[in-house]
């Protein structure tokens, strides 16, 4: 068995791969599919094999794959793109006669009205077209996606953005997701399979404020915005319109309950716990 992950020098890629080295899988039996040598260097060091390919460029994927790999398509970041580049690996993988395609999707997709999605949901549909053995990781919110200005709103004392008091949202740790990717490319029983992922327990930013203020003794709260305040905020704070409308909208869409799910599905992957927001305010904060 040759477990084949792309996207393996992104945060999440590596601790897939850390995950599954911990797990007692060969380095050799495991390939990093990277841009460049250099970028993962580091993989290489620890005996993992390496291959040189770029979604950009899909003939770089035609030797990238063999028959009977599990492959593991960590989705690219380049939002409105990411079909086409996630069509060229579908196509190398299933000339190859790959025994597993599975997809980091996004929660709640193929019924996921946010904006963030659509690729997502477009990405499912080739997967789903092309007859390839799927597992399929619709993926919560991150956690750290919610920390990354904590120190900011520590010294404000205001967490500012758009989803309203009472929006909940059932963030798991990247680590945890990445436990998940790599339990069902190493073990049995998961093709042909969707799974919904989250946290066990979905929270509010007044209740992460108040955390947050547990955590360093200095009083934060949590201030909602409208939709179009939020939007005129990121714009003014320079970010690109198209993208701070995606934005705006992801917190529209925490408001009204998109990413509140906690199905139990990731902490039975796992086998343990997902990690409480807690614990990933109290590693930001060092």
């Amino acid at each position: 068995m040759n477990i084949v992950i792309t996207g393996s020098t992104g945060q999440l890629g590596r601790l897939v791969i850390a995950d599954l080295l911990a797990a007692g899988v060969p380095a050799d039996g495991i390939t990093a599919v990277a841009r460049s040598k250099e970028k993962a260097a580091d993989l290489a060091a620890q005996g993992v094999k390496v291959a040189i390919a770029d979604y950009d460029e899909p003939s770089t994927f035609d030797e990238v794959f063999s028959a009977g790999d599990r492959v593991l398509l960590v989705s690219g970041t380049d939002f409105g793109r990411r079909v086409g580049q996630h069509a060229a690996v579908l196509d190398a993988a299933k000339k190859a006669g790959v025994a597993q395609l599975a997809y980091t999707s996004v929660f709640g997709a193929p019924g996921n009205t946010m904006l963030l999605a659509a690729d997502h949901k477009a990405t499912e549909k080739l997967i789903l077209e092309s007859g390839l053995p799927y597992t399929l990781l619709r993926n919560n919110w991150y956690s750290e996606m919610g920390v990354f200005d904590l120190p900011a709103a520590v010294e404000s004392g205001v967490i500012v953005n758009g989803v309203s008091p009472d929006g909940r949202l059932a963030t798991a740790s990247r680590q945890d997701f990445a436990a998940a990717a790599s339990a069902v490319l190493r073990t049995e029983g998961h093709l042909n399979q969707a799974y919904e992922l989250s946290g066990d327990e979905a929270w509010t930013y007044g209740e992460y404020a108040a955390e947050v203020t547990r955590q360093t003794s200095k009083p934060v709260v949590h201030r909602s915005l409208s939709h179009d305040e939020n939007l005129a905020g990121l714009t003014a704070a320079g970010i690109p319109e198209a993208f701070a409308t995606v934005l705006a909208d992801v917190d529209t869409q925490i408001s009204t309950g998109t990413l509140n799910g906690t199905p139990g599905t990731l902490s039975n992957l796992i086998g343990r716990p997902t990690t409480p927001i807690a614990t990933t305010i109290a590693t930001q904060l060092g």
